[in-house]
């Protein structure tokens, strides 16, 4: 599974008091390891301000706010991300790989 964090450098102004979009890439990667350490993830970290795709456009358009959380390139959180939404999204698609086997 991948794990994608759009981010930038600035902080969010929606996001006063939340944690920076690298300390949520940072704090994922120790999160999943933990929770989930038989399964295997790779991260990657995109500063939306230096790239165009079309998440990155988006976020520039102020469609999502940011930090913005993928998984296997499906948007599951944004913005003050919670674990609780993140552990849920992982466990559906586990449940799914499960069932397609």
């Amino acid at each position: 599974m991948k794990i994608t964090v759009y981010g930038a450098e600035v902080q969010c102004a929606s996001c006063v008091g939340a944690p920076s979009s690298t300390e949520t890439y940072e704090w994922l990667q120790s999160a999943l390891g933990r929770k989930y350490p038989e399964q295997s993830f790779s991260f990657e970290y995109i500063d939306f301000e230096q790239s165009e795709d079309e998440f990155a456009q988006a976020l520039k358009d102020d469609e999502w706010f940011y930090p913005l959380v993928l998984l296997d390139g499906e948007v599951i959180d944004e913005g003050v991300v919670q674990l609780r939404k993140v552990y849920a999204a992982i466990e559906a698609k586990q449940g799914s790989v499960n069932h397609k086997e």
